[in-house]
């Protein structure tokens, strides 16, 4: 195989940042996907052969599967949430849904096409009229009051206009035509703050030069400056409404943590499956070689019989049938055997370009076996406790229900009328040099600095105080709104008790589901001791002359019969715990999975 690269580099959490004030107008880019498996593949080569512990398989999973590579952007996408709330903006949601597009171990298009199969990561994220999931309904999430930017905002216009008009009357500027020269540099400041408060401030600054004698100033120089405050007083004051979108895209960065969570767990649960029916194919079709190897001695041993005229043509007639019968099982187990180990190379690496690699056999090192002492313990009460303590769905629903309940007060705050307390005080400023046609004597400064110094020094105030009330009569939009958020809450609530009832469910189940597959197990190790010893005897008779080969063959497929049940029921033992791991929470710590290691996409075992 080719030289692979490393693992997939960590991807950022935050949006990078410099001393550098322009980097704020740069676009910040993300690297290309890398495509390469992880060199952890070819320390597991042996001969030709993919060596594989279950262990591997998911050290592999952490580092290749692309399930958990595409959810794995989810976090940073949740954190540029983040920042565009800061700034006042409306969150714009983040992914919740669990991404199962990698085929095998019951989801993903193949298997026993549990739910969830096929394609995931699709769950509508938080925000978004009339979107929702799970029957619920989350259209007025982020509902409230209008939000502006917290970012200052900096304007600014230079201009220079040259204008002349013909007059008729000559009364007003003493000229036949007027001409004049107009430059004016305004700068404009703006900002918003998060207790419903908006700051503004005006600095305009004009030069007018002009060829009328009526002027005394010329050119003549204005200054005007005000700071503007303004307060909402009822709807849209306070942190609550104009905080509610960081706080939600805050509480959405937990959930996309736990969906983060939730996928590795869901994934991690499905390589665990595919490792075990990679096994059970494996064991099987050794049974299955073992059954023909003997079939074929039989065959053969028949054959030399009838030639020597001691066993009728019947019976290897009836051995030959009974090869072909055992060559068909055999094809159907290898066959079974390759699609398995197809399934979990895909799900264990980022490509499989190399033709080397695709068709290299995977040998599993793992192997089925039941030790009663990996039972679960203690009480099913405490499996449930311990189900809704860590269960990473509770975590989703939890916070889930924290963002409708804050929409809900928001909501509520829009209901009430529009009261807006506005001040501002300001300054003019007048200089410029004397106009020797206008004859007249002036005190005014003449530079543009004196002209400001007048603005400031409050020899010619502009200042205002006044209230402004928006009372809208009916108020059926926003009394719908916070209705329907109110709903909302009351549906979310409802939807996490149900939730915890189905866990319940499920634990118990998972409980049930070990304790029926030990049984089978226990059950089916008999019936192949059963059938090795009744073989045993048949071919001892045999061997004494008192049987057949047919009653031999008969038991040898029994045989065959019974030790493909056991490797089933092995497998449904193995998948049973898997089961109830999962149910109870638990798949993260009895696989000893860092969830750094996933995060990062490079394997490492769990601190203890």
């Amino acid at each position: 195989m080719p030289a692979q690269n490393a693992s997939l580099p960590a991807l950022r959490l935050d949006i990078p940042h410099s001393n550098n004030p322009l980097m704020t107008y740069r676009a910040t880019l993300v690297p290309q996907p890398n495509l390469a498996n992880s060199t952890r593949i070819d320390t597991l080569v042996r001969d030709g052969v993919l060596e594989l512990s279950l262990k591997n398989a998911i050290s592999l999973a952490l580092e290749n599967n692309l399930d958990i590579a595409i959810a794995r952007y989810n976090i940073p996408i949740a954190q540029a949430d983040i920042l565009r709330t800061q700034a006042g903006g409306s969150f714009r949601g983040v992914n919740t849904g669990v991404v199962q597009n990698t085929p095998g171990g019951g989801v993903g298009g193949f298997g026993s096409g549990s739910s969830g199969a096929g394609a995931g990561g699709t769950s509508g994220g938080a925000g978004g009229a009339g979107s929702g999931a799970s029957g619920l309904v989350q259209s007025t999430l982020g509902t409230g009051t209008a939000v502006s930017s917290y970012d200052p905002m900096l304007t600014g216009t230079l201009n220079n206009e040259h204008y002349t008009q013909p007059l008729s009357n000559i009364a007003i500027y003493g000229v036949q035509t007027l001409q004049q020269n107009t430059t004016t540099g305004n700068i404009n400041y703006s900002q918003a703050f998060p207790t419903g408060t908006t700051l503004s401030a005006v600095l305009d600054n004009n030069r007018d030069a002009t060829n009328s004698p009526r002027s005394y100033l010329n050119p003549t120089l204005n200054t005007y400056y005000h700071i503007a405050l303004q307060q909402q007083l009822l709807a849209g004051f306070g942190f609550g409404p104009n905080l509610r979108f960081l706080r939600i895209a805050k509480n959405n960065q937990k959930i996309s943590d736990q969906a983060f969570r939730l996928q590795v767990v869901t994934t991690i649960t499905q390589i665990a499956n595919m490792y075990w029916d990679l096994v059970a194919a494996y064991e099987d079709e050794q049974v299955k070689s073992r059954s023909l190897d003997f079939a074929r001695q039989t065959l053969e041993s028949g054959r030399k019989q009838l030639a020597l005229q001691a066993i009728p043509a019947m019976d290897v007639m009836k051995d030959e049938a009974e090869v072909a019968n055992r060559e068909q099982d055999l094809t159907i187990a290898k066959t079974t055997l390759q699609f398995q180990e197809l399934l979990i190379k895909n799900a264990l690496t980022k490509n499989l370009d190399d033709p080397i690699l695709e068709a290299m056999p995977v040998r599993p090192t793992d192997h089925s076996a039941m030790d009663s002492t990996q039972a679960t313990s203690g009480s099913t009460e405490d499996s449930i406790a311990l189900a809704l303590r860590g269960r990473l769905e509770l975590s989703e629903s939890d916070i889930d229900l924290e963002n409708r309940r804050i929409s809900r007060d928001a909501a509520r705050n829009a209901l009430l009328p529009t009261l807006a307390l506005t001040a501002y005080y300001g300054g003019t400023g007048l200089a410029g040099p004397p106009n020797p046609a206008a004859g007249i004597v002036s005190t005014a400064p003449r530079s543009w600095g004196g002209a400001v110094q007048n603005a400031f020094n409050n020899s010619a105030p502009d200042y205002y105080v006044g209230v402004s009330v928006n009372i809208p009569i009916r108020n059926r939009v926003a009394k719908s709104d916070q209705y329907r958020s109110e709903l909302e809450t009351r549906q979310s609530e409802l939807r996490l008790q149900q939730l915890k009832k189905q866990i319940r469910i499920e634990v118990r189940n998972a409980q049930y589901a070990l304790k029926q597959n030990e049984a089978r197990v226990v059950s089916a190790r008999k019936s192949r001791d059963l059938a090795q010893k009744t073989f045993e005897i048949m071919a001892k008779e045999q061997e004494l002359g008192a049987g057949s080969n047919y009653q031999t063959l008969t038991a040898r497929r029994d045989l065959s019969a019974a030790e493909s049940a056991l490797v089933a029921a092995l497998t449904a033992y193995q998948k049973a715990k898997i089961e109830l791991d999962r149910s109870v929470g638990s798949t993260l710590e009895a696989n000893a999975i860092s969830i750094e290691s996933a995060k990062t996409g490079v394997a490492q075992e769990a601190k203890q």
